[in-house]
């Protein structure tokens, strides 16, 4: 068999995508995330007096425990692969790529396992963070505005 014939097989045999339904899945669900965290950012600011600012900061802070809790427990995985791009992109995804990345090697142990593999997944995305951050920094003081 060469590959063309191969690549033809493949093709037969691969399930289909519904990309639209796939891509309303995740608006919905993405936009439920986006509602949940807006009524715990006005519930943090109107129960305990928290400004705008701070009442912000805990609600990424509460939102980003609660996916990596869902994840240690098991059931995040089975969220991510239906509703896809709809809890990838908010925090709720980097908080999943981080603690399923420890959560992969926590049998060889603390320091070891989950330590030396904390960010294995999201150490990219934390360091070209910083660094674009830390370029349009020096643009900004360059231009002046």
């Amino acid at each position: 068999m060469n590959k063309d014939d191969y690549q033809k097989l493949v093709k037969k045999y691969e399930p289909k995508e519904n990309k639209l339904e796939n891509t309303i899945y995740a608006f919905l669900i993405g936009g439920l995330v986006g509602f949940i965290a807006e009524g715990l950012n006005v519930l943090l600011m109107n129960f305990f007096n928290l400004s705008r600012i701070l009442a912000s900061a805990w609600t990424c802070l509460i939102i980003i425990l609660t996916a990596s809790l869902f994840t240690a427990f098991g059931f995040f995985d089975n969220w991510m692969s239906k509703a896809k791009a709809g809890l990838l992109i908010p925090t709720t995804g980097f908080a999943h790529s981080v603690s399923s990345s420890a959560l992969d090697y926590k049998k060889e142990g603390l320091i070891t396992g989950l330590g030396s593999n904390f960010f294995k997944l999201a150490g990219s995305v934390i360091l070209y963070g910083i660094l674009s951050a830390f370029i349009l920094v020096i643009v900004r003081v360059i231009i002046g505005v």
